[in-house]
C-alpha cells in the first residue's frame, strides 16, 4: 500500500470511528443507564444484516451563542437491512445526537421525517422498519439556517404514500414527541416499551401553556399511550419489541403488488374444537374472553393480538388459518358486553383498513349487542363513528367469514359483514339476532297498546313470547337469512374451505388500493 493510500483509508477509518461514537461517551453512558440501547445497538440486535446509507453525514455543534464546538454525527441513522429475514429499509433517530432532532442542517433529510430512507422503502417496494426516540422539533435550526422556518415546508407526501404501498412499522422506547410522535402513528403497526414516553409536547411545553404539572408518565407514559389508541402494543423491554415487529411482520406482504406468505400447514383443518363448548355459556349474559374463542379456530399458537388496550369491546389481531395470514375480530362481553362504543369503531376501521390494504382476508366473530349507548357514548360520537366502522367493511377488497356467535341486533350488526359482497355468514345454535333485544323492543316498540290493556303485565309477557318465537334464529336459517347453520366445532374446516377458495380472487386484485390507506378518518 503506498502512503496515498494509507492517507485516504486512514481519514476514512477516523471519520468511520467518529460516527459511531455518536453523541459521546456521556451521552452513551445516559441511554444505558436509562435502561436502553443506542440506534446503533438496536440495529445491531434487531436487524439480520445492516449496510448503513449516509453513515459520514454529520452537522456543526455550536453553543446557544454560534460558537463552533465541533463536528458531530447527523441524528439519524439508516439503511438497507435484513429484519425477519425479509428485505427492509430500517433506521431511527440518534437521541444522544440533538435528541433525534430532524436533519435539516443536511441537503437531503436521511430520515424520521421522510428523506432517503422513505424514499428506499417506496422505489424498492419494501417494508419500512422505524425506531422512534426524538424530540421533533428543534429551535436551534434556526441558528443554522439563520432563520426560523415554516414547518408546513417539511413535506409528509411520502410517510402517507407509503401507507398504501408497503407495511410500516415503528418502535418507541425512550421519549417520542412531536414530528417524532406524529410519524410514529403514521404506520400499520407502532409499539412502545413500557418505560417509553409518547406525546405532542412535552411538561414544561403543557406547563407553559395550561399551567399544569404533570410528570412525563403522566401525561404519555405507555399506559396512556396504549390505551388511547395512540400506539397499539405495549412491550416489556426493546427486546420483546424486536419480537414483536418481526412477529407482525411475518403476516405481511412486501408490498401490496405481492401476497402475504403463507405459513406452515401442519395443524389440520378438520381438527375438532369441542373446547369452544366448554368456553362459550349458552346464555348470552354471561361473559367470556373472545381471546378463548378465537385461538381454537385459528391455527395453534399464530393469534397476534393488536391493540389489546383500547377499544377493548372489539378484540382485534392477526392470525393464520391452514396457513393462510388473515385479519381476526371479535366482540369481547367482558367489556362493555361487548356493546360497539366510538373506541371500538375506531379501532376496527384502522384494523380493517390495514387488512385490506395488504390482501389478508377478515373473520369477524360477532357476539354485539349493538352500538353502546347513553351519554358518555353520545358525547364520543358513537353513532358516527359506528357508521365509519360500518363503511369500512363496505369498503373492504377482501373476503369477510363471519361467524354468529351470539348475539346480533342492532346497527351495530351492520358493521361485521358486507351484504353486497359475497361475504360469508355463519351461525352457531347459541346465535340470536333482531332489531333490538325481544325484552327492551317489546317495552318500546308496543308500550301504548301495553299501557292500555286491561293486564300490562300480562299482556307484555303474551307479545314478550310472541316475540321469541318469531326470533328463532332457525326461522332466519330456512328463510335463508344467513348463509349457514353449522355445530361450532365444525367452525375451523368450513372457514378454511372458503378462505382457501377466496385466495383466487385475492391474487386478481393485486396492487394499489382504489382508496388510500388511513390511520384514522
Amino acid at each position: 500500500m503506498n502512503d496515498e493510500w494509507k492517507a485516504k483509508l486512514t481519514e476514512f477509518e477516523s471519520r468511520r470511528k467518529r460516527a459511531r461514537e455518536l453523541g459521546g461517551q456521556r451521552r452513551i453512558d445516559r441511554a444505558h443507564t436509562a435502561g436502553r440501547y443506542t440506534i446503533r445497538e438496536r440495529l445491531e440486535r434487531a436487524a439480520e444484516s445492516f449496510s448503513e446509507v449516509g453513515e459520514f453525514a454529520t452537522y456543526d455543534d455550536v453553543d446557544a451563542l454560534g460558537n463552533l464546538r465541533g463536528q458531530l454525527p447527523a441524528s439519524y441513522v439508516m439503511g438497507l437491512g435484513t429484519f425477519a429475514g425479509r428485505h427492509v429499509a430500517i433506521g431511527g433517530e440518534d437521541f444522544t445526537v440533538r435528541a433525534g432532532a430532524p436533519q435539516t442542517y443536511l441537503d437531503r433529510m436521511k430520515g424520521g421525517l421522510g428523506g432517503f430512507i422513505e424514499d428506499l422503502a417506496h422505489e424498492y417496494r419494501i417494508p419500512l422498519v422505524m425506531f422512534m426516540e426524538g424530540v421533533g422539533g428543534d429551535v436551534a435550526a434556526q441558528g443554522e439556517k439563520g432563520h426560523s422556518y415554516l414547518v408546513s415546508s417539511l413535506s409528509w407526501k411520502r410517510s402517507y404514500e407509503l401507507l398504501a404501498e408497503v407495511p410500516v412499522l415503528a418502535m418507541v422506547s425512550g421519549a417520542s414527541a412531536g414530528g417524532t410522535a406524529g410519524r410514529t402513528v403514521l404506520s400499520h403497526f407502532s409499539v412502545m416499551t413500557k418505560d417509553s414516553v409518547f406525546f405532542a409536547g412535552g411538561p414544561p411545553l403543557v406547563k407553559r401553556a395550561l399551567g399544569k404539572d404533570l410528570t412525563k408518565e403522566e401525561l404519555g407514559g405507555a399506559q396512556v399511550a396504549t390505551r388511547s389508541g395512540a400506539i397499539d402494543n405495549l412491550a416489556e423491554d426493546e427486546d420483546d419489541a424486536f419480537e414483536q415487529l418481526k412477529t407482525f411482520l411475518s403476516y405481511m406482504p412486501q408490498n401490496v403488488w405481492e401476497m402475504p406468505p403463507r405459513g406452515e400447514r401442519t395443524d389440520p383443518v378438520d381438527r375438532p374444537l369441542d373446547e369452544i363448548l366448554d368456553i362459550l355459556p349458552t346464555n348470552g349474559r354471561k361473559p367470556y374472553k373472545a381471546v378463548s374463542v378465537i385461538e381454537p379456530i385459528v391455527d395453534r399458537g399464530s393469534f397476534f393480538e393488536i391493540g389489546k388496550y383500547w377499544g377493548k369491546s372489539v378484540t382485534t389481531g392477526l392470525a393464520r388459518l391452514d396457513g393462510i395470514p388473515v385479519g381476526v375480530l371479535a366482540s369481547n362481553p367482558m367489556h362493555l358486553g361487548g356493546a360497539m362504543d366510538a373506541q371500538a369503531a375506531e379501532k376496527q376501521i384502522r384494523f380493517v383498513d390495514m387488512c385490506s390494504t395488504f390482501h389478508l382476508p377478515l373473520v369477524y366473530l360477532v357476539d354485539v349487542p349493538g352500538f353502546m349507548v347513553g351519554p358518555d357514548a353520545e358525547r364520543n360520537n358513537v353513532v358516527r363513528w359506528g357508521m365509519r366502522a360500518i363503511q369500512s367493511l363496505v369498503e373492504a377488497e377482501v373476503p369477510v367469514v363471519t361467524v354468529q356467535v351470539r348475539k346480533a341486533y342492532g346497527m351495530a350488526v351492520s358493521a361485521t359483514s358486507d351484504p353486497d359482497g359475497l361475504s360469508l355468514r355463519i351461525a352457531w345454535p347459541t346465535a340470536e339476532w333482531g332489531d333490538l333485544p325481544v325484552d327492551g323492543g317489546v317495552d318500546a316498540g308496543f308500550h301504548r297498546e301495553i299501557e292500555e290493556a286491561e293486564d300490562p303485565d300480562a299482556y307484555r309477557t303474551a307479545v314478550q313470547q310472541r316475540m321469541r318465537d318469531l326470533a328463532d334464529p332457525w326461522r332466519t336459517v330456512e328463510a335463508f337469512g344467513v348463509e349457514a347453520m353449522i355445530d361450532p366445532r365444525e367452525t375451523r374446516a368450513m372457514v378454511a374451505d372458503f378462505l382457501n377458495a377466496s385466495l383466487h380472487k385475492v391474487r386478481t386484485d393485486l396492487g394499489p388500493q382504489k382508496r388510500q390507506w388511513t390511520i384514522r378518518p
